[in-house]
This record gives C-alpha cells, sequence and structure tokens, in this order.
C-alpha cells in the first residue's frame, strides 16, 4: 500500500522535530507601553528591540502604541530615527528584512516631560487618551520605569495623581506596572517601595522584572525537574550532594562607578538574580503550574534558609575585591584605580557565600554561591553535585575515584544543560571517566534563544507575572542578605580579601569549600 506523504512525521521531510511545536502564538488586547527615561540606554538597546522583534515575528498582533517620556527636548521624528538606528544595532531581527518597520516605527510617539511636574503627567493623559481613540478598544497601559531607582515613588505619585494609575480604571482597561531591579538598596528602603507601589497600584498589577528570569534556561529549570519522572524523585538530600551557583563577569564597572561603589556585587547579583535562581532550583513542586502558587513556594525556601551565625563570617562568606591583572589578554587596572572609584574602596566585586535550607527536603545539602567581576570567564550556571557511589567495587579493578555525576544548568553566554557520567575507557582495565551528555538550545531547536526582555514584556502584556518578583520574595531576600551586610559595614576589621583580575577569584573561596571536603566545579 502506497505511503501518503502528507502523513510522515516531520523529522522524515527534513524539519528539526524539536521545532514542531514552535508555531502558533497567543492573543493579546491592544495596549500602549509608556517607558519613562525613554532616552536612556536600556530603551534603544533591550526594550525597543524586544517589543519589535514580538511584532516582527507575529507574537504581538493587535494594535499596538509605544510612548516614550523623558525630560530631553526632541520630536516624534528624531525619537524614531534614534530609535530606527537602535533597531540596525541591537535587534535580533533585522529590521531591513520586516516589511512592516515602518508602521512599527509609526506607532512610536515621544512625550517630553519631567519626573515631579504634575502638568506633564496630565498631559501624558490627554496624549494617551487620544491614542487610544484613535485606534479603538480599551484602555490598556503598561508603564515601565527604565529610571534610576531615586525616581520610581514620584513616578507613581504623579501617575496616580493625574488620574493614570488606580483601582478605578479598571473598568476601562487593564494598567500595569514593570519596575526594574535595583528594588530598594536594603530591607527598609523596599518596604518604603513597597508602600509608594501599593498606594497606586494592586500587587497583581506589579511586575518587579529580572532579566535573568526571561532567560531560556531558567525557565526551563522547573519544567526540567517537574516534566521528566527521572530528576525530581532524586531532587534531594538523599541524592544531592550539595549545589553550586556561578554568576561570573569579565567585565569591570562599564562606567557605573557612581552605583556599584555603593552597592557591591552582594546588593547587584546576590540579592536579586541569584536568590531568585537559588528560590528556583530549592523549591518545592507547585500544586499548580500559575504565578500564585509558584510565587508561594519560592516565597516558603526563601523562609527556610538559615539565617548564618554572624559572629564568625568567615565560615559562609567571602568578600574581595579584584587587582590588576589580565583579562582576556588585555591588561586592566585594580577596582580602586578605576574610574569614580574611590582610592581607599571597601566595595566587594566578589562575593562567595555558603546557604542552607532548613527543611525535609535540603537538610544538610549546602548551596555554594560565587558571583563576581573581572574573573576568568562570562559564564553563569548551576551545578547539581550528585553523592558519589556508596561502594567503590572498581578499586581494584584500576579506577581510584568515581567522579560525582554532576547536573549542569548553563544559562549564559550558552543555554543548555549537561548531564556528566562515568563511562568506561577502552581498554584492559577499568579506568571510569566522566563524560558529558550536552543539550543545547540553539542546536536543538535550530534557532536562537528569545531575547529574555522578550519573554517578560510578552507576559506583562498577557498578565501573567510567574516570571517577575512578588514583594515578599524581594523582601525575604533582603531580610536574609541585611543583616550580613550590616555586620560586615560595623566590623571594620572584617577582611576584604583580594585576587587577581582574570581569575577564579580569591584563595579564600577556594578554602571555603575545602573546609567542607569539596571544590569549585570547573567550568
Amino acid at each position: 500500500m502506497a505511503r501518503n506523504k502528507s502523513a510522515a512525521p516531520a523529522w522524515e521531510a527534513g524539519v528539526n522535530p524539536f521545532r514542531r511545536h514552535q508555531a502558533g502564538h497567543v492573543n493579546v488586547e491592544p495596549c500602549t507601553v509608556v517607558i519613562f527615561g525613554a532616552s536612556g540606554d536600556l530603551t534603544g538597546r533591550k526594550l525597543l528591540p524586544a517589543l519589535f522583534n514580538l511584532v516582527a515575528e507575529g507574537a504581538l498582533t493587535a494594535p499596538l502604541a509605544i510612548v516614550g517620556f523623558a525630560r530631553r527636548d526632541q520630536s516624534d521624528d528624531s525619537f524614531r530615527v534614534k530609535m530606527r538606528e537602535d533597531l540596525a544595532e541591537f535587534s535580533r531581527t533585522r529590521p531591513e528584512q520586516y516589511a512592516g518597520l515602518d508602521s512599527f516605527l509609526g506607532s512610536i510617539t515621544y512625550h517630553r516631560g519631567s519626573f515631579d511636574q504634575q502638568e506633564d503627567f496630565v498631559s501624558l493623559k490627554r496624549r494617551l487618551n487620544e491614542l487610544e481613540l484613535k485606534r479603538g478598544g480599551p484602555h490598556n497601559r503598561l508603564y515601565y520605569l527604565a529610571t534610576p531607582p531615586e525616581s520610581f515613588p514620584e513616578i507613581i505619585r504623579q501617575l496616580k495623581s493625574a488620574g493614570l494609575a488606580g483601582s478605578e480604571l479598571e473598568a476601562s482597561g487593564w494598567n500595569r506596572i514593570i519596575i526594574e531591579k535595583p528594588y530598594g538598596r536594603d530591607l527598609a528602603s523596599a518596604w518604603t517601595l513597597t508602600g509608594a507601589v501599593h498606594s497606586a497600584f494592586s500587587e497583581k498589577q506589579v511586575y518587579r522584572i529580572d532579566h535573568y528570569l526571561g532567560k531560556e534556561t531558567v525557565q526551563n529549570i522547573l519544567a526540567f525537574r517537574l516534566g521528566n519522572g527521572i530528576f525530581e524523585p532524586i531532587w534531594n538530600r538523599t541524592y544531592v550532594d550539595h549545589v553550586q551557583i556561578t554568576v561570573s563577569e569579565t567585565l569591570g564597572l562599564e562606567n557605573r562607578a557612581g552605583y556599584f561603589d555603593k552597592a557591591g556585587i552582594a546588593r547587584d547579583m546576590l540579592q536579586s538574580h541569584i536568590l531568585q535562581l537559588f528560590s528556583l532550583i530549592a523549591m518545592e513542586p507547585p500544586v499548580a503550574f500559575d504565578a500564585s502558587h509558584i510565587h508561594d513556594e519560592k516565597a516558603k525556601v526563601l523562609r527556610s534558609v538559615r539565617h548564618p551565625d554572624l559572629s564568625d563570617m568567615s565560615r559562609f562568606l567571602v568578600r574581595a575585591q579584584y587587582r590588576e591583572g589580565s583579562v582576556g589578554g588585555q591588561k586592566v587596572p585594580s577596582y580602586r584605580d578605576e574610574p569614580g572609584v574611590e582610592p581607599s574602596s571597601m566595595t566587594e566585586t566578589y562575593l562567595a557565600i555558603k546557604l542552607e535550607i532548613d527543611n525535609w527536603r535540603w537538610a544538610g545539602v549546602p548551596f555554594y554561591i560565587r558571583t563576581g567581576k573581572r574573573l576568568a570567564k562570562k559564564i553563569s550556571e548551576v551545578d547539581i553535585i550528585f553523592r558519589e557511589p556508596p561502594h567503590r567495587i572498581f578499586t581494584q579493578a584500576g579506577t581510584e575515584k568515581i567522579h560525582a555525576n554532576v547536573l549542569g544548568i548553563k544559562i549564559q553566554p550558552e543555554e543548555g544543560i549537561s548531564l556528566s557520567v562515568g563511562c568506561k575507557r577502552p581498554g584492559q582495565f577499568y579506568d571510569i571517566s566522566p563524560v558529558n551528555m550536552e543539550f543545547n538550545y540553539a542546536t536543538s531547536f535550530g534557532v536562537a534563544s528569545p531575547e529574555a526582555y522578550e519573554r517578560l514584556l510578552l507576559d506583562a502584556i498577557l498578565g501573567d507575572s510567574t516570571l517577575f518578583a512578588r514583594a515578599d520574595e524581594v523582601e525575604l531576600s533582603w531580610e536574609l542578605l541585611d543583616p550580613i551586610i550590616t555586620a560586615w559595614k560595623n566590623e571594620p576589621g572584617y577582611p576584604l580579601a583580594f585576587y587577581e583580575a582574570g581569575s577564579w577569584g580569591p584563595a579564600e573561596a577556594a578554602a571555603l569549600m575545602t573546609r567542607g571536603g569539596r571544590e569549585w566545579h570547573r567550568l
């Protein structure tokens, strides 16, 4: 009987089977995106390219209006010219290859205004009403605060005062707000900011963005754990020896000394990106895959973290600062010689910390975290190190040591997952060596992963807050970190280690691991 060619599996027709389920799009309503601080780098480098890619690839099919709000004096046309240039430089989709480019640029307008001038927000309201009247449909608005954090409360106050925020608007459409990090610089300021936000927006309208959560591999953590029957049963203290989280950068300050020298790596990276990763790795399975239940479980695990004994911080913490060295074959100065940094600065550019969780799943399993600037490699990775076999039966056969199995979740620069297993080398003896089974997003699915801001902006437009931080998660992370930062600030003699730029960090970080009979996983 002749075979029907139309019924042939996709892979037999030369189609990558992983791409079969990538077709199809979600239905979205018309909306207006208002970007406060639109003249800053974030708008041109990330936000506009993300919105353009969503439109060009058909994810946003409903009418979209984009309004840039900033102090700089410019017209709609001059703003569009700048956005066209930024799309040419930063967009994943080449603008010249999209037939609707002019239409997209035509949807962008510019509104000159100051964050502390009420009349500028009143005129913004008139302009939004005009745009929405012309477009038709509901008054759906997404406000994006792409500004320095000190401007957040004032913008929110002005939005409410001008009638651009408030529960009374819900009858005519939805209103949502995206807030960039940092969300406070300590617990007290986070509480204050939450109070200001909640004076104008309910929690369900607030989207605290962390671009790490928009990365495909981070999103895949739960899918990998809960969508495969072989991993969740061993995701616990019985089988896991310890967990390592590494977020390393080769870059230095990149003209951010004014912010970073006051913040340090603990506030810049640990409180936000890394503790969000940590909570996804350690959380219990939610009863349902929705935002509310996932946030509940993330908050539970953050509440379960043991607050360490601050009387002897050297047992769980190493903070350090880079000295001059060589990164990528180029000599770089020490942190204290960077422009804008105080010559006697004690700000940490590297942090290694050991955390423990007091719950049934993770009791006795340490989580080792390291993050820093001017390190040997730019990489973000979570490594689950499993326990070694309990009985070494291959010793007499020629294998002196069995390497632990390691599950590596690679977040950047390449996104993927690897699993190391022990295999016998060819030959007469049982020489067992680790080999890797690799999964790479780009090669498996045949396309590059979407930019993190694309996923997050689309989710905010759809009203899905799963990949955003809830207020209690932010406050719990500050509750953990605040006492540690305060303790070293109040103890002038607390040591600040140093490391050579281009290395993997200070010797003290290696000692933190060896005290537990472990070592950092080679990346």
